[in-house]
């Protein structure tokens, strides 16, 4: 007799346990859901529902390559992101739900109905362009890439989400060939990691995520000294922006953007009560009196 859903849960569980992999429950569940077709709930309702030859083979593929440290995401090939499914692969940044912390202060800062524009700089496989434009439906949003693999999964992204027709895509280099004062926001996750902090990171994140993604100079800071003087040449005058930041790195960040001009430059926490996300503004136009 084969295994059944709740069977195979508890088992690929200990493995993980014992792999010691961080989050096994978890992990055990969503391997399980997808090589035996099921549902969260199925495993509650229907627990003894035994698998087929062919999904116990899935499942135990799923968990040997789990065991040496590829992610879920790249085992299952997708992610969940905010409100939608991303398609992921190893040429794109897994979404991580601290990176939601960009897309809320995005949508604080513009209405739902309004007509507006949003650059997104180092978009990978789309996770923050592609959830304000689902949450934004007058909003057209550009993403901009400098690998072609990124891009091709961020179109597919697009296209499955029904948003390409309010979404461009780029090969470029950050702002090259933008003009100025073109978007109403700006948002970007840049690389952000130390050089010589990478090779310390999780296996997960270290051997399998693109090091262009994670790869942030000698001291983490390099894409910020481009970005800032250039994301506040990109905006419209009174245009917002919102980038990530690793959770050491508030105070440069902000400074890098109050060199450049930016205002009402401030720096938003995530769930986990760690520094995340610096934000500002565009100094406005001024009107006459």
């Amino acid at each position: 007799m084969g295994l059944t859903l709740v069977q195979a849960w508890k088992e690929a569980k200990t493995r993980l346990e014992a792999a010691g992999i961080a989050g096994p429950v978890i992990d055990a569940r969503l391997l399980v859901e997808a090589a035996a077709e099921a549902t969260r709930v199925d495993i509650v309702t229907d627990p003894y529902r035994p698998l087929t030859a062919e999904q116990e083979a899935t499942l135990a593929d799923y968990l040997a390559r789990r065991e040496k440290r590829e992610p879920v995401s790249h085992i299952l090939g997708r992610k969940g992101f905010w409100k939608i499914m991303l398609q992921v692969t190893p040429d794109v940044l897994t979404p991580r739900p601290d990176t939601e912390t960009v897309v809320e202060v995005a949508l604080r800062e513009f209405p739902e109905h309004a007509a507006w524009s949003v650059l997104d700089l180092g978009v990978g496989s789309g996770a923050i362009l592609l959830s304000i434009l689902a949450e934004r439906p007058a909003a057209r949003g550009l993403g901009v890439e400098a690998s072609e693999e990124a891009l091709a999964v961020a179109r597919d992204n697009a296209a499955a989400l029904g948003l390409a027709g309010r979404t461009a895509l780029l090969r470029g280099d950050w702002t090259a060939g933008l003009a100025d004062d073109a978007f109403d926001l700006v948002v970007s996750n840049p690389p952000y990691i130390a050089d010589h902090v990478i090779e310390t990171l999780e296996p997960e994140v270290r051997d399998h995520e693109p090091r262009l993604a994670l790869s942030g100079g000698p001291d983490g800071l390099s894409a910020y000294r481009i970005l800032a003087p250039e994301i506040l040449r990109v905006l419209k005058p009174g245009g917002r922006f919102a980038v990530e930041i690793g959770y050491d790195q508030k105070d440069a960040v902000e400074a890098l953007f109050r060199e450049a001009g930016a205002e009402d430059v401030r720096t938003i926490r995530d769930l986990a009560n760690r520094d995340r996300v610096v934000a500002g503004a565009k100094k406005p136009l001024e009107t006459g009196a």
